[in-house]
């Protein structure tokens, strides 16, 4: 088996791993790398062409693939940079697109906000049931612990052995709104051939937390904030539902009325409501930027009516909380205001520049600002070594990030007794066969 490395192994984002045996070939993942699409046009980079983006960085360079030996593209969940560059690179393949309910309800949004009309099928893939793609691959999903809804491991049976693909896990036992991590539903695939193992936190040490330990920060910091006259906007990223629903269940207790501003928001949350995954008939999203500001309008009236949740936590440029620190909008902050940020800061060189100048912007209107209400969607060192015992793979690739980023999980495989020659550091661009 043949594995080229697309994107998402020489920086954070722009996930794209092709993987072929003899003709026949499957791409995982056709990502945006977000901080140059964040900074290029306030985000707005549908007018630009797939050559031009390719050049910005903002998508990976598939110009190496052989378009017509593909015969599928499966997208493991619904981050933007696992399936954001889809729109600009997926119309020149000839294959169907598999992904689970959620995420493929997602990716349709992102082809209607182009337009576009494709021929290619959109396939919805249930958790624990296998599709046959072709002759050497088929394709199945295992639940996943994320932050993100219906999340999946990709197991790509072959006539070679099993590929695991874990772009993106974490290993939650106690999660909020979906399922618990399952030891058994990964222990009976072992062992397989090949894990593709998300390393983007392989430097932090222990183990990620729960994300009921970030439910649970949710509930006390909105217990100190009981009577509080002064604004509470709360900032996290828009596809976490379940954080989204800590949130509003824990800011329901102060008797406000909550309001979902912002474009994302507003497109993560309506296709969790179609799928029944989620009840927010009691919240106001508001995805148009007019209406966010005439929703804004009435809430500067009535500050201590309202919590705002918006778009904004990494400082991205034309983001709703952004342009309320900027003036342009009808609301003005005022001293003691409280933004709660439940999130860190993606670990790039630009997000973190542009969290800086939005604190800098905050801190100046003497706003309280709460921050790191979070835990990561991504596994740590502890986590890799759990997934590494239960798949107990033959060869590991370490992704989601550049070679110094995920070196910390070589040595995780290294003390389980694992070899350079089966662990594999690799950067955009390198083809690996095994």
């Amino acid at each position: 088996m043949k594995f080229e490395f697309i994107g998402g192994y020489s920086e954070v984002g722009k996930n794209m791993t092709l993987v072929s045996i003899g003709d026949e070939s499957v791409v995982l993942d056709m990502g945006l790398y977000l901080p140059a699409v964040v900074n290029h046009l306030e985000g707005n980079i549908n007018k630009m062409s797939r050559d031009e983006l390719i050049k910005l960085g903002a998508i990976p360079d598939d110009n190496s693939i052989d378009k017509k030996s593909v015969n599928g593209i499966v997208f493991g969940h619904a981050h933007l940079d696992h399936i954001g560059a889809a729109p600009y690179l997926a119309k020149k393949y000839r294959c169907d697109f598999f992904g689970t309910a959620y995420t493929l309800g997602i990716l349709k949004t992102l082809f209607d906000d182009k337009k576009l009309r494709l021929r290619n099928r959109f396939i919805e893939i249930k958790f624990d049931s296998k599709y046959r793609l072709c002759g050497n691959f088929s394709i199945e999903f295992r639940h996943m612990t994320h932050s993100i809804m219906d999340a999946a491991m990709t197991v790509i049976h072959t006539s070679e052995g099993k590929i695991a693909y874990s772009n993106d896990y974490k290993i939650d036992y106690k999660p909020v709104l979906v399922s618990a991590f399952d030891n058994n539903l990964f222990s009976e695939l072992a062992p397989v051939k090949v894990l593709v193992l998300d390393s983007l936190y392989g430097d932090v040490q222990n183990k990620t937390p729960s994300e009921s330990e970030a439910r649970e920060m949710l509930k006390r910091e909105f217990s100190k904030l009981s009577g509080n006259r002064n604004a509470i906007i709360v900032t996290t990223f828009a596809s976490h539902i379940p954080r989204l629903k800590s949130i509003v269940e824990y800011g329901r207790t102060l008797g406000r009325k909550i309001v979902f501003l912002g474009r994302s928001l507003h497109k993560y949350v309506e296709v969790a409501k179609e799928l029944n995954m989620v009840d927010f008939a009691d919240v106001d999203i508001i995805g148009y930027r007019n209406l966010i500001n005439k929703k804004l309008k009435e809430i500067s009236k009535n500050r201590d009516k309202y919590i705002i949740v918006c778009t904004g936590n990494q400082g991205e440029k034309g983001s709703v909380l952004v342009r309320m620190a900027e003036d342009e909008t009808p609301f003005e902050f005022r001293g003691d205001d409280v933004v709660i940020f439940s999130c860190r800061t993606i670990p790039t060189i630009e997000t973190i520049e542009n969290r800086e100048r939005l604190e800098g912007i905050l801190k100046g209107r003497n706003v309280q600002m709460i921050k790191d209400v979070h835990v990561s969607g991504h596994g740590h060192q502890g986590d890799a070594r759990i997934l590494i015992e239960l798949l107990k793979p033959e060869h590991i690739i370490l992704s989601h990030g550049p070679p110094d980023k995920v070196k910390g999980n070589r040595e995780v495989a290294l003390k389980l007794g694992y070899t350079d020659r089966n662990v594999h550091i690799v950067q955009d661009g390198e083809i690996l066969e095994i």
